[in-house]
């Protein structure tokens, strides 16, 4: 008898055992709840005719209609900077600026050599990058790629990171997360449209993020001059089609390698090269320093060329003011290290070489990359009230 209520007792645990781990898998397959009163409207991001349709949306920060608006708002409020005093205040609008293509830009009051600065007088250490199509982008932001999806320190992966970053950096907002969300959280009107993006009117820095980088991801250039000849809309001008065959050939200019092909409608590669600048490379913070290749000292991100004529300065450092003075360097004043790109065919002569009448097609062909309608667009410019207004 004993043997048989042992054996009996062994099955009963056994079938205890197996209804648990069916209860217990049953519970981590069911979706979470949602939280009570978080019914998002999903935004659907129309993709230009031609532009890849492959996009770097997380799987956790889906686009929504209400994480988009909440996004605008924080973007413009320099109460994100944790600050209340107008004197202190600072926002991500305050240096990218959209008749700049979301870059700071040359005459901008914050721009001083080529570089910005931030509520503390402490320059960047490189000059800005536009945000401007930035959905597309899957392999890396910053000049150095440190921002990217590979990363193994999960808070610098993606455009989300990117919010932080700017609110405790030295040369930006040099303040901290806690102040930036303590601020949002006491802002009338704030909290409830945390609750309708994210479900809970807890206003925290990483919703802030997701919001910020929602719209960031919105920011769209496609309806330049260009776009509207691929289109079939208009013509180029006899200039601007040269300007085009030297763009995207070897024997002319040789940009397309670097910054995209007569296919790619993003005009850059998003990925980062030594293009000839210098010969000796002493910054801490190029790709070398992310990837820690020999090969990529003096390597840095291929920018995009769209809306280029409102980006000035160029390069990494700002050394170039002008796109005369781009077409110039590439042209005549190309120097040779053992770290050049492969791509960089025209080294061994020093540049391109081009005439002067191939220069001035080369950039009238650039500047059909300017779309006056991105930077002009309503619905990325600054909200005409903010919520606590």
């Amino acid at each position: 008898m004993k043997s048989f209520s042992d054996h009996r007792l062994f099955l009963i645990l056994i079938a205890g055992l197996i209804v648990f781990l069916i209860i217990s898998c049953k519970k981590s397959d069911d979706p979470e709840p949602l939280p009570s009163g978080y019914e998002p409207t999903p935004y659907e991001i129309d993709i230009p005719f031609g532009f890849p349709t492959k996009l770097n949306i997380p799987e956790d920060n889906p686009m929504t209609v209400e994480g988009l608006e909440l996004g605008r708002y924080l973007f413009y409020d320099g109460r994100i900077s944790g600050r209340t005093h107008p004197d202190s205040m600072m926002s991500c609008a305050t240096c990218h600026i959209q008749e700049n293509s979301f870059e700071c830009g040359i005459n901008h009051p914050k721009y001083t050599g080529g570089y910005t600065f931030g509520v503390t007088g402490i320059p960047t250490h490189h000059v800005m990058l536009p945000l401007m199509n930035l959905v597309w982008n899957h392999t890396g932001y910053l000049w150095n790629g440190k921002v990217n999806p590979n990363n193994p320190d999960p808070k610098f992966r993606n455009i989300e990171d990117l919010v932080w970053m700017g609110i405790v950096a030295p040369h930006e907002m040099n303040s901290d997360t806690n102040k930036a969300k303590a601020v949002i959280q006491n802002t009338p009107g704030y909290p409830e449209l945390f609750k309708k993006a994210f479900g809970s009117d807890q206003v925290t820095v990483k919703n802030m993020s997701k919001a910020i980088a929602q719209f960031i991801r919105t920011l769209i250039s496609a309806n330049s001059k260009f776009d509207k000849f691929m289109r079939g809309e208009v013509q180029l001008t006899g200039s601007e089609l040269n300007g085009y065959v030297l763009f995207t050939t070897e024997e002319g200019a040789d940009c397309f390698h670097c910054h995209g092909a007569a296919g790619n409608p993003l005009f850059t590669t998003h990925l980062y090269y030594n293009n000839g600048k210098d010969s000796v490379f002493n910054d801490p913070l190029d790709r070398y320093s992310i990837t820690g290749d020999p090969n990529d000292k003096g390597a840095y991100k291929a920018t995009t060329l769209r809306n280029i004529e409102y980006t000035a300065p160029y390069m990494h450092d700002g050394r170039f003011k002008t796109l005369e003075e781009v077409v110039e360097f590439y042209s005549h004043h190309l120097v040779w290290s053992p770290q050049i790109d492969p791509l960089m065919h025209h080294i061994a002569n020093g540049g391109t070489q081009l005439t002067a009448q191939e220069k001035a097609d080369l950039i009238a062909f650039i500047k059909t990359l300017r779309d006056e309608e991105f930077i002009a667009n309503p619905e990325f410019s600054k909200p005409e009230k903010f919520p606590d207004e």
